[in-house]
């Protein structure tokens, strides 16, 4: 009679209404896991893989050819003696200093512009975000020609009796000819991020500043810049890690050498030469690529923490 209990008339075993409720359970807790698991597959092979391997390899003396041994430190006491490596770090760090607050401001000032309402302003945004969907190289080797002692920038100065410029030649105008390149390419892309901003600023703000009589710098000031205060941060944080890790724009304006005597070398383009050919120094080369992912990180919390501060004071 219990045997008979526990069979259906078919002959199979039933299922307990309890065991059944466990197992949908356990499937819908291992659901979106089975769905994530392609992704996360991808991100330890390619991202996090590669990550523990540099972080590994930064204490070693590995190069290309050779696994190396353990040095511990070494690499990086080795980093703080060498010269290259303060030269790429001044360089980095003026790159931020330097692009950070223009792609802040002058996308913010585009943006205002074409979100007007006005004639052939869908072509004008088009125009604007041209340089964004333009590949880097290209973009880097029409500058690059532009720039050139027989090219377009110095024939019109010749014409206008100015003589030419060595732009691609001075260790400093070099670096400031990659740094506008660095910040027209960035106006389009973060335009479109202050227009979807701008879209949600409501009208009735500055229609009320309108009648207290504020004017159009005064309702900039007091109106758009609070309501776009969190995307002027994203904007920010965005590009100071964009410009940290700058890498085409110089490489393809200064050369594999940097530039003259190597001095216009950014930290990602120290990395790069340093860890490439058959006797690269893989090991050294990992330990500043920590150092670069270390340094970014602190730049990223800075600007957050000042964002912060901002809020709360």
């Amino acid at each position: 009679m219990q045997r008979a209990a526990g069979r259906t008339a078919a002959g199979r075993t039933t299922e307990r209404p309890a065991a059944r409720a466990g197992r949908v359970r356990t499937h819908r807790a291992a659901s979106p896991w089975l769905f994530l698991l392609p992704g996360l597959g991808v991100v330890a092979a390619f991202v996090l893989y590669p990550f523990l391997s540099t972080v590994h390899k930064a204490f070693t003396d590995a190069r290309t050819l050779t696994p190396g041994t353990w040095v511990g430190l070494r690499n990086f006491r080795d980093m703080l003696d060498d010269e290259q490596f303060r030269v790429a770090l001044r360089n980095s760090v003026l790159y931020v200093v330097a692009v950070v607050p223009l792609t802040v401001l002058l996308p913010l000032l585009l943006a205002l512009l074409v979100h007007k309402k006005l004639p052939g302003v869908t072509f004008f945004r088009s125009a604007f975000y041209t340089p964004v969907v333009a590949s880097v190289v290209v973009v880097s080797l029409i500058w690059g020609w532009m720039l050139d002692d027989r090219g377009l920038v110095n024939g019109i100065l010749r014409f206008l009796g100015a003589g030419p410029v060595a732009f691609l030649g001075d260790q400093w105008l070099l670096l400031f000819s990659a740094m506008a390149l660095t910040v027209w390419r960035g106006l389009g892309y973060y335009m479109i991020i202050y227009l979807a901003a701008l879209a949600n600023v409501p009208r009735e703000l500055h229609e009320a500043a309108a009648v207290d009589g504020a004017g159009p710098l005064r309702r900039f000031v007091s109106v758009t810049v609070p309501a776009l205060r969190s995307t002027m941060v994203l904007v920010g944080a965005l590009s100071s890690v964009s410009a940290f890790k700058v890498f085409s724009e110089v490489y393809l304006l200064a050369g594999p050498t940097g530039g003259p005597a190597g001095q216009d070398t950014t930290l990602v383009m120290l990395v790069q030469r340093t860890g490439t050919g058959l006797n690269g120094r893989v090991g050294y080369a990992s330990a500043l690529s920590l150092a670069v992912f270390v340094l970014t990180l602190l730049l990223m919390l800075l600007v957050l923490r000042a964002d912060r501060k901002e809020a709360d004071g």
